[in-house]
């Protein structure tokens, strides 16, 4: 039971560690959220510790317009 408490701790950690970095690209001062911002805050936070080595993950979608 100590290592599931232990991972839980360590997955906790990489997630704010993703967040501060998140935060520090501006991700969380958007005033306008559309899927390629929200796609790249999520990857951002996931990617956690990797971000300072490095790794710029970036999110690009475009949704369809709806006809006129």
């Amino acid at each position: 039971m100590r290592i599931g408490r232990i991972g839980i701790v360590v997955v906790l950690v990489w997630l704010i560690i993703g967040a501060i970095a998140a935060a520090q690209r501006g991700y969380f001062g958007s005033p306008k959220a559309h899927c390629g911002t929200v796609g790249s805050t999520v990857v951002t936070i996931i990617a956690g510790p990797l971000n300072y080595l490095g790794v710029n993950p970036k999110i690009s979608c475009h949704v369809p317009q709806p006809a006129k």
